[in-house]
């Protein structure tokens, strides 16, 4: 745990106070972790109308260059020559063994708009990782630049739309993984309709001394609460997304945590652009002829929640896996949980237990999302 005096704060760090949020250490940040009303309430909100998170902790970062997609694909597995202006798109780092050393999104803005050839959010924890990284491998083709002079708004739920409508119309037309600027309370945003939850929403790049002004301009919609980090995490659980340090890490390839769906056919074996970035070998091996073990999701028969770190074992008490991810689902009322499992135990409908307190619990694997998702497509 870091010293409370050492730990960084958001812009809006005093209006989380004034809302009476709970704050928690979190990257080396104060984070509110739940407000007043609770994170079942503020997760049961999300899904049922728009939740206001911040996370402002998360790190932006613009690639200027011609040749920046060029080189950002030296560094990653998908495809980012044939992204579209105004369109965003999941990746991941890799390592020289095919691991993942952080997942981030990546959008292309449009030219001369300011937020640079390609902008990139990646994960508060790895953020200062991630930026050497790039500017050690790449800072020679395109200027890296980080962006802490901007903080991170996320809107999210199936009324998100109707509140951010208000304050611009225009973001009623976007798509599910659109990007694109707009002028929200006087302030000029980069906007994504897109976000962790399942739901549809959107992700605001805003400037962090207009932060406040439009975070409280979002409140005041009759739609908005504030939502925390905790209703954040079992909110992303429900939809079956990947946490990093938890669900994904430098030692689980995209293909185990079964993320192949993120490797374009242009960067496969085959593909145009194929290969060339760390640790392909590894990931072309098991896209061929599958990986030792898949994440999968599992469902407690028990109504008693499996944490992360429990260790899965099968019916004659030998180890499996452990948990990564686990909580009682909020919207789908029962234990849920993502692990690693070798792959012959992977089936659907496959029943292994959770070991907690000396009890062995039945847990059945299922098909993920949990919760079915609801993106604007």
């Amino acid at each position: 745990m870091t010293p409370a005096t050492d730990l960084l704060q958001t812009p809006l760090h005093d209006l989380h106070l004034r809302l009476g949020a709970r704050m928690v250490p979190f990257a080396g940040y104060a984070m509110p972790v739940q407000y007043g009303s609770g994170l079942m309430a503020e997760h049961k909100h999300c899904r049922e109308s728009a939740a206001l998170f911040d996370v402002s902790h998360m790190g932006q970062v613009r690639l200027v260059g011609a040749d920046a997609a060029a080189a950002l694909e030296t560094l990653v597995p998908v495809d980012v020559v044939d992204l579209a202006v105004g369109r965003q798109r999941y990746a991941f780092f890799t390592n020289a063994s095919g691991g993942i050393l952080d997942d981030l999104m990546i959008v292309r803005p449009e030219a001369g708009a300011g937020f640079g050839d390609l902008l990139l959010v990646v994960n508060a924890g790895c953020k200062a990782a991630d930026i050497l990284h790039l500017q050690t491998h790449i800072g020679t083709r395109c200027a890296v630049v980080p962006m802490p002079e901007r903080a991170l708004l996320a809107l999210q739920g199936p009324k998100a739309v109707d509140a951010l409508a208000r304050l611009a119309p225009g973001v009623a037309a976007m798509a599910f993984m659109d990007g694109g600027v707009f002028e929200l309370a006087g302030a000029r945003c980069f906007v994504t309709r897109s976000g962790y939850t399942g739901e549809d929403g959107f992700e605001i790049s805003v400037a962090n001394e207009q932060a406040v002004t439009l975070a409280e301009a979002l409140l005041a919609q009759p739609e908005v609460k504030p939502a925390g980090l905790g209703a954040r995490d079992t909110l992303r659980l429900e939809a079956g997304l990947c946490l990093y340090g938890h669900d994904i890490d430098a030692t689980t390839s995209p293909i185990e945590a079964g993320l192949q769906w993120a490797i374009q056919k242009v960067r496969r074996p085959g593909g145009a652009r194929a290969g060339g970035y760390p640790g392909a070998a590894a990931i072309e091996k098991q896209l061929a002829g599958g990986p030792p073990s898949r994440r999968v999701g599992l469902v407690g028969l028990e109504r008693v929640p499996v944490r992360e770190g429990t260790p899965i074992v099968d019916a004659h008490g030998h180890a499996l896996g452990k948990v990564t991810s686990g909580t009682l689902g909020p919207t789908v009322n029962q234990p849920i949980a993502m692990a690693y499992l070798p792959v012959n135990h992977t089936q659907a409908q496959h029943e292994v237990h959770a070991e907690v307190r000396g009890r062995r619990l039945p847990m059945r694997v299922t098909a993920m999302p949990f919760a079915p998702h609801r993106y604007r497509r």
